[in-house]
C-alpha cells in the first residue's frame, strides 16, 4: 500500500514541501531514497524502537520512503514523525484519508516523545502558503509555530497522542497564540535599562546620537569606564521593532535553533557579543548546513564586539560588505544563501595594551606610586606607558 505524508525542508530562510512516500510490499528489507543525510537516513533506528514503546509492532515487510521531490537535500531530524506515520498508515494502523489535510514535522526519541526541531515558524508560514488545514508540531514548537494565522497548529508530546489525532482530529485543540498582544507586553520589559547608567554624560549623549540615527559606535577608555555596561543597555533605547520587523528577526533565530522553549516571537531587538576568538565563519555564518552567523542574528538589533583590538584582521574584514550592503550571501559547494544583517554595530577597546594610556590618574607626576593600586609591574605595560620610566 502506497502512502503519501507531507513536512518540509529548510535552507537558508526558504522552506520547500516535501512529499514523503512510503510503500510497503513483501519483504524484509528497508529502502530510502531522496538525497537524505545521515541524521534523515538514521530516522528508521528510532523509529523501529519508537514504534513498540507506544504500542504498536514494526511491520516486517520491504518498507520503501521516497523523499520528494529527490534532487533537494534533506537534512536533520524533523522527518522522522512523517516517515512513522507514513510506515503506520501504508501497514493499515491508522486512517489515511486524513493526512493529506496536515503538514508534521518532529524528532522522535525512543520512548515515543516528540523533540523540538528548527524554523518552526518558517514551515508553519510554508503550511498556510501550501494551503494545508493544519501544522503538527512538537510541543515545545507550539507556540512559535502558531503566530501564522489561518492555520491549525497542533502541539503533540508523543507519538501515541498524533496517532490518536490523525485517526480521530476532533481528540485534540489548536494552539492559539495572541501575536499582537504578546508582541506589545513584551516590547519593553528589559533585563538591563538605560536608565540605570549613572553619570558618564558625554558618552551617554553619544550614545543617544548614535541610537537615534543607527550609527555605528566605538568607544574607548580604559578598563572599568563602564563601556561593556552601557553597551549592553543600548538596546533599551533603540527605537522598538515592528511586527514585521519582529516576524523577520524570529525567522532567523529559529533557523539557528536561538529560540527559547514555548517562545513566540522575539519582542526586542537583538544584542550579539561575540567573544574575539571568533572565527570568519562564526561571524558571518557557513558551516555544511549554512546557518546565520552573528552578523545576521544580530539583524535588526545591535552587534558588540568587546576588545575590538583582540579581534583578528582576516575577522574584521568580513565585516565590511556586509556593513555595507546589510545583507551577506554565503556560498558552498551545494548552497548559495542569502540572509539580512541590517544591525548597529557598536565596538569597545582599551587605548592601548595596558589599558590605562588616557588615565590622567595613571600618567601623574609619582607615575610609579600611581600604578601601584593597578597592579601592574612597570614590564608588562604597554610601550607608551613604559617609556615614561
Amino acid at each position: 500500500m502506497l502512502v503519501k505524508t507531507f513536512c518540509a525542508a529548510v535552507t537558508g530562510l526558504e522552506a520547500t514541501t516535501i512529499t514523503i512516500e512510503v510503500n510497503i510490499s513483501r519483504g524484509v528489507m528497508f529502502h530510502l531514497s531522496g538525497m537524505a543525510d545521515t541524521a534523515v537516513r538514521e530516522s528508521y533506528d528510532r523509529i523501529r524502537v519508537a514504534l513498540p514503546n507506544v504500542g504498536f509492532k514494526v511491520p516486517v515487510s520491504n518498507i520503501t520512503v521516497n523523499l520528494s521531490p529527490a534532487d533537494i537535500r534533506k537534512e536533520g531530524s524533523s522527518y522522522d514523525l512523517p516517515m512513522a506515520i507514513g510506515i503506520l498508515a501504508a501497514n493499515g494502523n491508522l486512517k489515511a484519508d486524513n493526512l493529506k489535510d496536515y503538514m508534521l514535522v518532529g524528532e522522535l526519541g525512543l520512548d515515543g516523545t516528540l523533540k523540538p526541531i528548527r524554523a518552526a515558524l518558517l514551515i508553519s508560514i510554508l503550511a498556510r502558503k501550501e494551503q494545508f488545514k493544519g501544522l503538527i508540531v512538537p510541543k515545545e514548537n507550539a507556540r512559535e509555530a502558531a503566530v501564522v494565522n489561518n492555520l491549525e497548529v497542533y502541539g503533540m508530546s508523543n507519538l501515541k497522542e498524533v496517532i490518536d489525532f490523525i485517526n480521530d482530529p476532533t481528540t485534540a485543540t489548536p494552539e492559539f497564540v495572541d501575536t499582537r498582544k504578546e508582541f506589545y507586553e513584551q516590547q519593553y520589559s528589559f533585563d538591563l535599562d538605560y536608565a540605570d547608567v549613572r553619570g558618564q554624560e558625554n558618552v551617554k549623549r553619544a550614545l543617544e546620537v548614535a541610537a537615534a540615527g543607527g550609527h555605528n559606535i566605538i568607544m574607548i577608555g580604559p578598563p572599568g569606564s563602564g563601556k561593556s555596561m552601557m553597551a549592553k543597555r543600548l538596546p533599551s533605547i533603540l527605537p522598538p521593532l515592528s511586527l514585521a520587523e519582529s516576524l523577520e528577526t524570529t525567522q532567523i533565530h529559529s533557523v539557528a535553533g536561538k529560540l527559547g522553549s514555548g517562545t513566540s516571537l522575539i519582542s526586542q531587538r537583538p544584542f550579539r557579543s561575540p567573544h574575539h576568538t571568533i572565527s570568519q565563519v562564526g561571524l558571518c555564518g557557513g558551516t555544511a548546513n549554512v546557518q546565520p552567523g552573528e552578523v545576521s542574528l544580530a539583524h535588526n538589533g545591535v552587534l558588540f564586539l568587546d576588545e575590538l583590538t583582540e579581534f583578528s584582521k582576516q575577522t574584521l574584514e568580513v565585516l565590511r560588505q556586509p556593513l555595507e550592503d546589510r545583507v551577506i550571501t554565503i556560498t558552498r559547494a551545494k548552497y548559495t544563501v542569502e540572509y539580512p544583517c541590517s544591525f548597529m554595530f557598536v565596538a569597545s577597546t582599551n587605548p592601548c595594551p595596558c589599558g590605562y594610556r588616557t588615565n590622567p590618574a595613571v600618567y601623574g607626576k609619582n607615575l610609579r606610586s600611581a600604578a601601584r593600586p593597578y597592579r601592574y609591574p612597570v614590564r608588562n605595560l604597554c610601550p607608551e606607558f613604559r617609556r615614561h620610566f
